[in-house]
């Protein structure tokens, strides 16, 4: 089992983490979906947080081709010297490409190709543990994909960036509602929402996602 699992790792997740009373030394796998700072940000401060509290356990990152590299960047820009440092624990970097499952730590980690740039190849996810499938869209236009991201799915966290502004490469709350029948999961939850959107959550779909939801699969 791999303890607790992030699904993306923004760069306020640690302290989110502590906010909500989850220790973050439990996090034993991290699956990233794109290559932008707010959704990968986050893991510099999380490794140098497991050396600063003596961490033990292995630490996996799975995400798009390239972020390895893009990792060791970042900590070299936020903190020079870390990348390279002799750690108590190990971190092991996996690359998921479009099409590809993979298992990580004891999750099945299934990718498709989203619909925004980011340098690399953005995914859309599955995630499967103990019986139970989470889909999560990522960023993205909508693509036909995202109908096979919902199957079987107990739960669909999707992005709603705004209400129906035409925003390129995000997901709006009417592209979620006119194709409602191709999200077949059992549930679907609201994430990624922009001031427009959380200013008229009375008037969404679905229910939205918030800092410290607890949800019972």
């Amino acid at each position: 089992m791999p303890g607790s699992v992030l699904l993306d790792c923004g760069a306020t997740s640690l302290t989110a983490l502590r906010q909500c009373g989850l220790d973050p030394g439990q996090v034993g796998l991290v699956v990233v979906s794109h290559l932008h700072g707010d959704h990968f940000g986050g893991l510099p401060f999380l490794i140098l947080d497991g050396q600063f509290t003596r961490r033990a356990a292995p630490l996996t990152v799975v995400g798009p081709p390239g972020i390895g590299r893009r990792l060791g960047e970042a900590m070299e820009c936020m903190f020079p010297g870390s990348s390279g440092v002799t750690r108590r624990f190990a971190v092991e970097v996996g690359e998921l490409r479009p099409g590809e499952t993979v298992a990580a730590a004891g999750v099945r980690v299934t990718a498709w190709e989203a619909d925004h740039p980011s340098g690399a190849p953005a995914l859309s996810l599955q995630l499967a543990l103990g019986g139970k499938i989470v889909g999560y869209t990522g960023d993205t236009a909508w693509t036909e994909a995202l109908s096979e991201v919902a199957a079987g799915a107990d739960l669909l966290i999707a992005e709603a960036y705004c209400r129906d502004k035409d925003i390129p490469y995000h997901l709006r709350h009417c592209d979620l509602t006119a194709h409602h029948d191709q999200l077949t999961s059992r549930r679907v939850v609201l994430t990624h929402m922009s001031g427009d959107m959380l200013g008229h959550l009375e008037e969404a779909s679905y229910p939205a996602a918030h800092d410290g939801l607890v949800l019972q699969i």
